[in-house]
């Protein structure tokens, strides 16, 4: 839960000093521009990832192969969506990085990694229908 705090404390100040540097550089209306922009950019680029995904997940399904790398993107995919609609520079980079398909597959060992350690101290249960 300390990463939960600090999260919530880290991030927010990071972003202000972020809009303050560059505020001053460029000014407010060209910031509130950029954010804007990005937040478009970004949840169009989500979908469109979100869609290729999906259809890589129904894909697998027809040929019933289990989906567990295609699920994991999605997942990636939906941080990096959380991530774009709040406003700022450094969690905007965050979530192009959690989109873009090259940079993914770092996050995704590191989801993956949690997970398996969450499933072997028995903080995750799987239960097979």
């Amino acid at each position: 839960m300390y990463w939960l705090l600090i999260f919530i404390i880290l991030i927010p100040a990071i972003e202000i000093s972020i809009f303050i540097l560059v505020g001053t550089k460029i000014g407010i209306w060209s910031v509130l521009a950029i954010i804007i922009l990005s937040g478009l950019v970004g949840m169009l680029f989500v979908k469109q990832e979100g869609l290729k995904t999906w259809e890589k997940i129904q894909i697998s399904i027809r040929q019933n192969i289990p989906p567990t790398d295609e699920i994991v993107d999605g997942l990636c995919i939906i941080i990096g969506g959380l991530f774009l609609i709040t406003p700022g520079f450094f969690t905007d980079v965050l979530g192009f990085l959690f989109v873009i398909p090259w940079t993914r597959p770092l996050f995704k060992h590191i989801i993956l990694a949690l997970a398996i350690k969450k499933l072997s101290n028995g903080q995750i249960i799987y239960r097979r229908w």
